[in-house]
């Protein structure tokens, strides 16, 4: 037996053994190492997913509140621009020159001693004067005309 003990074959056998002793010993503790390691992640993942789940619905009411925000007080700027414009109309209708000016424009009005005239586009009466060809047909012939003619986008 003692020379068993010193030869070769034995020698290398024994070695052999306590190599794959070793290589065992030290996987098993990267196992244990990498387990500990994979929990950690996995819970530090879940964590993190919780989170942004958590937040993702109030941070997209939050930014569609901002926008609702600022649309409202676009609208508020319009409407305080229109006021002004409204404050400014009413100011000049206090005015009677202003008032005066108006009826003889969009009225026609005339003064007291002033001839009114009314000039009249030589177009549209070449206008009028190619459509009197309507009076001859019936009614309802001049009404299909009408709902066609309003849809045309080539008037002139």
């Amino acid at each position: 037996m003692a020379r068993d003990r010193f030869s070769t074959a034995t020698r290398l056998r024994l070695l052999g053994e306590q190599t794959a002793a070793r290589v065992y010993r030290s996987q098993t503790r990267r196992q244990a190492r990498r387990s500990r390691l994979t929990g950690r992640a996995a819970f530090l993942a879940l964590v993190v997913c919780s989170l942004v789940v958590a937040l993702a619905y109030p941070m997209r009411q939050w930014v569609s509140q901002r926008a609702e925000i600022a649309e409202q007080e676009r609208l508020a700027a319009e409407a305080g621009e229109r006021v002004e414009r409204l404050r400014d109309e009413k100011a000049r209708l206090q005015d009677d020159a202003y008032v005066r000016r108006l009826a003889r424009e969009h009225l026609h009005y005339v003064l007291p001693g002033e001839t009114g005239y009314t000039v009249i586009d030589p177009d549209a009466v070449r206008e009028r004067r190619t459509d009197q060809g309507a009076a001859d047909r019936p009614w309802y012939s001049n009404l299909w005309d009408g709902v066609d003619t309003a849809d045309r986008t080539d008037r002139k």
